[in-house]
């Protein structure tokens, strides 16, 4: 097994490479505007620092959000073309299943991450590999109060800390491709292909450019 994962639904770029039992290499940078920029260099490095070749890959990993559209975008579209140039399948994971695998936790709680406009994307847990509800997007002070009570993590949760009094700032707040790799590893050692997701962008609400309203149709004399 060797698999390439990558995200680019937060602000993190990241890229890393697995092979079935280990992480051999990895690249994370936050930066939110450079995502198409940052993300083919971070795979080629990853390649280079684990010694490996692209023709060995067996499979690719990849975050499908929630996230911002345009960063989104960018790390789906590589995936699939990355698959399809090598022919190698493309599995999907929900990039807050990837925070929760970081965190380590045994007991239930919630990932968030920012969703811009005062809002959160958030899905809760039962541990760091069970998903029990989400992932959805609210604004951080209008969540369910049993959501709100439980232990928190991720980027949303440490910018809208008032709302979260069982933070953990402590734990990892960005996404993380090598905790993509390792769980997506586990579950498909495990058999389990059936938990994993399109390679298609999960973005929860509509895009903000909509078609204007009531404008004036000019037709020629």
């Amino acid at each position: 097994m060797l698999l390439l994962a990558l995200d680019t639904a937060t602000p993190a770029v990241t890229a890393a490479l697995h092979d079935g039992e280990r992480v051999l290499a990895s690249f994370d940078q936050i930066d939110a505007r450079r995502h198409g920029e940052l993300l083919l260099p971070a795979v080629d490095r990853v390649f280079t620092e684990a010694g490996r070749d692209r023709n060995e890959l067996t499979g690719v990993v990849a975050g499908v959000g929630p996230g911002p559209y345009t960063g989104l975008r960018v790390g789906l579209a590589t995936a699939s073309s990355l698959g399809a140039a090598l022919g190698v399948p493309v599995h999907g994971l929900c990039t807050l299943d990837g925070i929760a695998w970081a965190s380590g936790l045994d007991e239930p709680f919630v990932v968030a991450t920012d969703a811009r406009r005062k809002e959160v994307y958030w899905a809760t847990y039962a541990d760091a590999r069970t998903r029990t509800d989400g992932p959805a997007v609210d604004r951080s002070s209008e969540l369910p109060s049993e959501v709100a009570a439980l232990t928190a993590v991720g980027a949303g949760a440490v910018q809208y800390g008032d709302d979260f009094p069982r933070l953990r700032a402590d734990l990892p707040q960005h996404q993380s491709a090598a905790a993509l790799a390792s769980l997506a590893a586990e579950r498909l050692a495990a058999g389990a292909v059936a938990e994993f997701l399109p390679p298609l962008p999960l973005y929860l609400r509509r895009p903000d450019a909509k078609v204007p309203a009531g404008y004036k149709v000019v037709t020629p004399r």
